[in-house]
């Protein structure tokens, strides 16, 4: 057994690092086939209108390249833009001799009985990488859905951007419309190295029952970017989350955007964590959280171990309700002087002052404080296609007027 087999058996049976933990044999681990297909219209409508709202394009135009997997079948793999490559992640083990420098390196398999859950019970996943040089012009898409029952849905990705590159992925998870209970448990790895940028753009879009647990490492090398956009509109019943990126060459810059909402039943702990490990080192981590009955817990860490990096934390929280709770932990660790670091955290109730404002301007109450909460979600995002700023803005406006 290799010694990555002997970890994860030890890690399954750890509890959650944090919040609520789920039981894994309640899911089913064998899923129903699906079948491959050579363009994306040609998968059931049902399917399409999910991904459709998830941010996935099925014309691909636009589009660099394309990943889709349905429970545990990749359906779509293709390649639109010349440098840029995309395999399952079995596949890929197989074509690079098991990805020594990448597989299980920037993540730990005994992190968690999740990612244990994730080496033992593989069931694909997606590999991208951008070759040395390439600027992709347009980004990649990848899309996990989740259709069957009760299932239980393990993923591995491993993301590249080699020296000198650019690319932006852009991932939209979903459930069938009339899918009530699932697990997804997603393992990542991005590698962004020397002078490379990555922006990794995630829409989560599950069903009301559905267990979330992505497990996310990140390593950016001397003079990379790696830019994160997290948007979930719509509940889950409970979602953990709490990527690591760890800057690990002088000049490397990462931010963190995170726009969540939790309805009434959701259990959302998510974070973000930074490791500022170089010289000249930068990162910002900015969340914004609605609680419309759900419990969310915001959490960031930046820790410096260098002097004159430079990093901020920003956790704004908004109550629309009379139950539930948004908890806030920002943390700095300071490992030497001479490191600049800070944080702010707010959670409170929209203002009256600002409704009536807004309503003396001539706007009804309920449109002012729709507007006052699509305000608060609005959150600047570096690197966004312009197209998919629209749905982002969209989504946005959608939920602030469903909220009220």
């Amino acid at each position: 057994m290799s010694k990555i087999k002997e970890k994860a058996k030890a890690a399954k049976e750890k509890k959650a690092l944090y919040g609520t933990d789920v039981d894994l044999a309640a899911f089913k681990s064998k899923a129903t086939e699906h079948a491959y297909q050579d363009s994306l219209e040609k998968i059931p409508p049902d399917s399409q209108r999910g991904m459709t709202e998830a941010g996935i394009v099925l014309s691909e135009e636009g589009r660099a390249g394309s990943y889709i997997q349905m429970d545990h079948s990749p359906v779509h793999c293709s390649i639109r833009e010349e440098g840029v490559e995309i395999l399952p992640i079995v596949e890929a083990l197989k074509r690079y001799d098991g990805l020594e420098d990448y597989w299980w390196q920037a993540m730990a398999v005994d992190a968690d009985k999740y990612t244990a859950h994730a080496e033992l019970e593989l069931h694909n996943g997606y590999f991208i990488r951008v070759s040395k040089g390439v600027k992709a012009l347009f980004p990649v898409q990848a899309c996990l859905y989740l259709g069957e029952e009760g299932i239980a849905q393990h993923v591995h990705n491993i993301i590249i951007a080699e020296e000198g590159s650019e690319l932006h992925v852009i991932t939209g998870c979903t459930t069938a419309p009339n899918l009530a209970r699932a697990l997804h448990i997603g393992v990542s790895e991005f590698y962004v190295k020397r002078g490379a940028t990555l922006t990794f753009t995630m829409i989560h879009n599950w069903g009301e029952e559905v267990a979330v647990r992505p497990r996310t490492a990140v390593w950016v090398e001397e003079g990379g970017t790696y830019l994160s956009h997290y948007v979930c509109m719509k509940p889950a019943r409970s979602l953990q989350t709490d990527p690591t990126v760890r800057l690990l060459g002088k000049g490397a810059v990462t931010r963190l955007n995170t726009i969540l909402v939790a309805g009434k039943g959701s259990e959302m702990d998510v974070g973000g964590r930074v490791h500022l490990e170089a010289p000249d080192t930068k990162a910002e981590v900015v969340s914004r959280t609605i609680s419309t009955g759900g419990n969310i817990i915001s959490r960031g860490l930046l820790v410096g171990y260098v002097p004159g990096v430079k990093a901020h934390l920003e956790c704004n929280g908004l109550m629309l309700s009379e139950t539930g709770y948004i908890r806030a932990i920002p943390e700095l660790d300071g490992r030497i002087a001479g490191v600049e670091m800070s944080h702010e955290a707010a959670v409170g109730k929209i203002s009256r002052q600002e409704i009536e404002y807004l309503m003396s301007r001539g706007i009804s109450e309920a449109d002012a404080t729709a507007l006052i909460v699509r305000g608060f979600l609005r959150v600047e995002m570096e690197g966004i296609p312009a197209e998919l700023k629209k749905e982002i803005d969209r989504a946005v406006e959608e939920s602030g007027k469903s909220l009220m």
